[in-house]
């Protein structure tokens, strides 16, 4: 989890709940705690209204050791993933020139929050993501062309979140939602 603000008494936004509840669901997987304590975490997270709260339903867990990102990287070509493949939590993305699509519809995702960060020089991106997911591009930095992506009009809860981040120099990214 993100370090968070020195004012224990500050309200929490739903992504702090979000990314501590990420934080306990993950110690758990990693047998840091067993079922009836992440069952009495997650309650007093679920009603936590401060940071202090949140920081006291945290606090004798060990450090969170972020995992190294996934590399998928080429000079030149093309770049693509499509169906049953397993996503990792942080995947790099890295093209000198060529295309690169990753289709996320049918792939295996394990996480609840997925991070691509891409580096592309020229040649266009597209994404596909499972229709549930929710999407934020906005740290994805463009050097000709804007990134196309529509959010759809009626969201489903309970999909994977997917981060897009980078940079692209010549080309554009579209993003879309699988129609499955």
């Amino acid at each position: 989890m993100t370090s968070l603000p020195e004012d224990p008494t500050r309200p929490i936004t739903e992504d702090d709940r979000d990314r501590a509840v990420q934080r306990l669901q993950d110690a758990y997987a990693q047998g840091q705690l067993p079922h009836e304590e992440l069952d009495e975490r997650l309650h007093r997270l679920l009603v936590a209204g401060t940071h202090g709260e949140l920081v006291s339903a945290l606090a004798p867990l060990p450090e969170e050791v972020a995992a190294a990102p996934s590399t998928i990287a080429v000079a030149g070509g093309r770049i693509r993933r499509r169906g049953a493949w397993r996503v990792p939590r942080f995947l790099k993305v890295e093209s000198a020139y060529g295309r690169v699509h990753l289709d996320l519809s049918r792939a295996v995702i394990e996480h609840p929050a997925i991070d691509i960060e891409l580096h592309l020089g020229t040649g266009k991106a597209r994404i596909t993501v499972p229709r549930d997911a929710i999407v934020d591009a906005e740290d994805v930095r463009t050097g000709w062309k804007d990134t196309l992506y529509r959010t759809p009009r009626r969201a489903r809860p309970g999909g994977p979140r997917i981060r897009i981040s980078g940079t692209m120099g010549f080309g554009r990214l579209k993003i879309r939602h699988a129609w499955r």
